[in-house]
């Protein structure tokens, strides 16, 4: 019984952990920021803790005999510290100066579209976040909604796709939710004719990377421009779709790192908060593909006039059956139905409603002449049918519609016609499109019906520590000020409830379900009964030692009835002047009444013994423990 309370206990363990999972990661976040090289003091609270001590020193000069008062610990905070780029990088932008300086805004209008929302007019803002959890913390806000959005600045230098990889890694926090609208970096390709000024949708980028909604439809691009070798045109290349579940970085309004990784061995990542949701190789993961087919069809071949594409044609050999009717209906009166009794030919179905009234306003001149609405007939309502009776109809048993030729196989079939393959004149194989054209500027042309896009802490370089470090001291800062103020474990089970309803059942089942369990098992189990000896004859298992327990039995109750005896006897040992004759006389009786109960009683526990002892023998006996081994002759 404790085995089973024990595993129901397991189980219970096993639901509530299930339960815990969508909170666990939120934790594991948390846990991770915490224990990461995270400044939470810098000079300046050097300096105010000083202040701090200098005035508690000054009211203690004041007051020296009042007691010290008890004061609660403070709440830890995470206090915020700039990042600084150290090591390679070609770009790094933390806007925590304050201003846009080194950023251009775009003033140019955007082409094909109506004159009222052509330009590129709406508005940016360095700030905190509106709920921020680290004050001093700034970034770049999109504060329109509704409008075209263009910024962008100059790298420190051109990037120049050779033998590292490419990095770029930012942040982003939908602070009010995302209705439609991109979030997304393009990487400006270098040419002599780049304008920042004129930064519009149509200027040539060589890599396009980071989230984007509309509707449901949650996307994280990462498009790059390749250039093709023969012709010289550039064609988008899309990666495949991440296979994770990116709705929750467009809903959580938290804090999310986005960093794409291209490598000079043509494979790709992206992540998300520094884990890989998508990844892939450049030569086989994108569409269309880098290098187009080494055939295609061939335009001016067409398919010839006597092409046979029927596998099935009519038999042209098959003849209709003479016997074959094709007038014959498909349904025919049942001519073994009978009008049914009190059928009322004379009554209509429907009569005019004998209530109805002409209305006051009828011109028979214009609208005719008038009649009373239909309704059915009373007369019919006790009758099987009203009307003339008509046979009903069934199914014609020799119905067998129009003849066609049975089909046969095709003698003549020369399948599907495909046009014949021709070497493809704008074939070209590129090995390597990790080299890309190079790119000197980065920038943001979006178009967002929600507002209040907060971007922070840009980075590009070719050094994954780099990029690592710059992404600690940036967002890993935020997170930890972000874990340090999440809810309770109770608040976070109700929230992830509230996105997945089905954790409502594994709650309630973590509790319920054990608790039954065990009032079942524990509370309504049932007593093990013992076996009667002739339910052994079954089977080889040992038999109990019935017999000794009933001789015990036996000699506990021997000895209960001599107390008993003896416990009389010392009652009637009284002087027998004390006795009338008369009440010698009954306790006499009496006692030979006692004799020959337990007389009889010693009788009828000598049989039963006497046929429990049999029932054993012939249980032994015919035990196969029992039966000696057979002699071979």
């Amino acid at each position: 019984m404790n085995q089973r309370v024990g595993l129901f206990v397991l189980l219970a363990a096993g639901l509530l952990c299930l339960a815990l999972i969508p909170v666990s990661w939120a934790e594991n976040q948390v846990d991770d920021g915490l224990d990461d090289d995270v400044d939470v003091e810098d000079e300046s609270d050097l300096v105010l803790e000083g202040v701090e001590d200098g005035e508690e020193e000054q009211e203690g000069d004041g007051q020296e005999e009042a007691p010290p008062t008890p004061k609660t610990p403070p709440t830890p905070k995470v206090t915020y510290k700039a990042p600084e780029p150290m090591g390679e990088h070609f770009f790094a932008e933390s806007f925590d100066r304050g201003t846009l300086d080194g950023w251009v805004l775009s003033s140019a209008k955007k082409d094909d579209t109506d004159e009222e929302i052509a330009k590129y007019d709406g508005n940016w803002a360095v700030e905190e976040m509106k709920d921020t959890k680290l004050p001093g913390d700034q970034g770049l806000v999109l504060k329109s909604r509704a409008k075209h959005h263009a910024i962008s600045a100059l790298l420190l230098r051109p990037f120049v796709f050779d033998t590292k990889p490419l990095i770029i890694q930012y942040e982003v926090n939908f602070q009010s939710g995302i209705d439609c609208g991109g979030a997304y970096v393009k990487l400006l390709t270098q040419t002599p004719e780049l304008d920042l000024d004129q930064f519009v949708d149509k200027t040539p980028y060589t890599i396009m990377f980071g989230p984007d909604k509309c509707g449901e439809d949650y996307k994280l691009h990462f498009i790059f421009r390749h250039r093709n070798p023969k012709t010289g045109e550039y064609e988008e290349k899309h990666a495949k779709k991440p296979d994770a579940d990116l709705r929750t970085y467009f809903t959580d309004k938290k804090t999310h790192l986005y960093t794409l990784v291209v490598n000079p061995d043509n494979t790709f990542e992206v992540q998300v908060d520094q884990t890989v949701v998508n990844s892939g190789s450049l030569l086989t993961d994108v569409t269309p593909p880098v290098n187009p087919s080494a055939e295609i069809e061939d335009p001016d071949d067409h398919k010839p006039e006597d092409w046979d594409e029927r596998a099935k044609i009519q038999d042209p050999d098959a003849i209709k059956p003479d016997d074959w009717d094709e007038d014959a209906p498909a349904q025919i009166p049942d001519e073994s139905a009978t009008k049914p009794d009190g059928w009322l030919d004379d009554e209509p179905e429907y009569i005019g409603d004998p209530d109805a009234i002409k209305p006051d306003d009828w011109d028979e001149d214009m609208d005719g002449e008038w009649e009373a609405p239909q309704v059915s007939n009373p007369a019919c309502e006790s009758a099987p049918g009203c009307g003339e009776w008509k046979r009903p109809v069934i199914d014609n048993p020799n119905y067998k519609g129009k003849w066609k030729p049975p089909m046969i196989d095709n003698p003549n079939y020369q399948g599907i016609w495909k046009p014949r393959k021709i070497p493809n004149p704008a074939y070209f194989e590129d090995l390597e499109p990790f080299k890309m054209t190079a790119f000197s500027a980065v920038g943001l042309e979006l178009w967002s019906m929600t507002s209040d896009i907060f971007f922070d802490n840009f980075f590009i370089t070719n050094d994954r520590n780099t990029a690592d470090r710059w992404a600690s001291d940036g967002w890993g800062l935020k997170k930890a000020a972000e874990g340090a103020a999440e809810p309770g474990l109770a608040a976070q089970m109700l929230t992830a409830a509230e996105e997945r309803p089905w954790l409502w059942v594994v709650y309630v089942l973590s509790v319920a379900l054990p608790l039954v369990l065990i009032f079942v098992f524990c509370c309504t189990g049932k007593k093990k009964t013992t076996a009667s000896p002739a339910e052994y004859k079954k089977t080889d298992e040992p038999q109990p030692d019935i017999k000794e327990e009933e001789e015990e039995e036996e000699e506990e109750k021997e000895e209960e009835k001599k107390e008993g005896e003896e416990g009389v006897e010392a009652e009637t040992s009284h002087p027998a002047a004390e006795e009338s004759p008369a009440d010698k006389d009954e306790e006499e009786e009496g006692e030979e009444e006692e004799k020959e109960e337990e007389e009889e009683e010693k009788e009828d526990e000598e049989k039963e013994a006497t046929t429990e002892e049999k029932l054993e023998d012939d249980v032994l006996r015919r035990s196969p423990r029992s039966r000696k081994p057979r002699k071979d002759s």
